[in-house]
């Protein structure tokens, strides 16, 4: 890990928990050594470690420093698909860049899938620690298609028979399992696709067009 996360970096600290375990039952840091700790807010904070106990430890703050991560703005509308699938693609996608992920209730979306944001953001701290971007992803939810379309104009639709992606844009939609239904295809005004004759599951999809997009 780059760093590990804390809510409220304070100028002295108790580690306990996951971060203790992580730190010196995993990588066995001793007394003097450093730690970087970050909120997300885009700062790094140094750390020494203080002294240490059988369950916690001592962390005095060192100094801090602004760090700038020129990540594109991308913005991933994707409709819901089982939880699982969307939590194992979740890292790769952070680790890509994308920066807000959007959740669509389309016409053919499994209702009983429950997205849990406190699940998701514990995904992406894990990644963000691993990867070490310093800033959370987005997340966000959306009733149905037609409103995020509404909302987001400019987005770029991925269904077959589109226009080959070629460029970089900010917005793209990515439907579920089951595809679009006709009366949402009659809501698209742009319509992009990848240059293979193959089927794509969701989850490969939104791994393809954020990498095609940004890297």
């Amino acid at each position: 890990m780059q760093f590990i996360y804390e809510e409220n970096p304070q100028n002295s600290m108790i580690i306990t928990g996951d971060n203790y375990k992580y730190l010196f039952k995993v990588r066995r840091l001793k007394t003097s050594d450093e730690v970087n700790i970050t909120n997300f807010n885009g700062v790094i904070y140094r750390y020494k470690i203080k002294d240490i106990s059988k369950k916690e430890a001592n962390l005095i703050k060192i100094d801090e420093s602004k760090i700038e991560q020129k990540l594109k703005p991308f913005h991933l509308g994707w409709c819901k698909i089982d939880t699982k699938n969307i939590e194992k693609v979740l890292p790769t996608l952070n680790e890509i860049g994308v920066t807000k992920i959007t959740f669509i209730e389309c016409d053919r979306s499994q209702r009983n899938f429950k997205i849990k944001l406190d699940r998701i953001k514990k995904i992406l701290t894990n990644s963000n620690q691993q990867c070490g971007r310093v800033e959370m992803m987005e997340v966000d939810f959306c009733e149905s298609l037609d409103k995020f379309l509404e909302e987001n104009p400019e987005a770029k639709v991925l269904d077959f028979g589109g226009e080959k992606i070629s460029e970089y844009f900010e917005t793209a939609v990515v439907g579920c399992e089951g595809g679009f239904s006709q009366r949402e295809r009659e809501l698209f005004k742009n319509r992009y696709s990848f240059d293979t004759d193959l089927i794509l599951r969701s989850e490969s999809a939104v791994v393809a067009v954020a990498s095609k997009v940004l890297l």
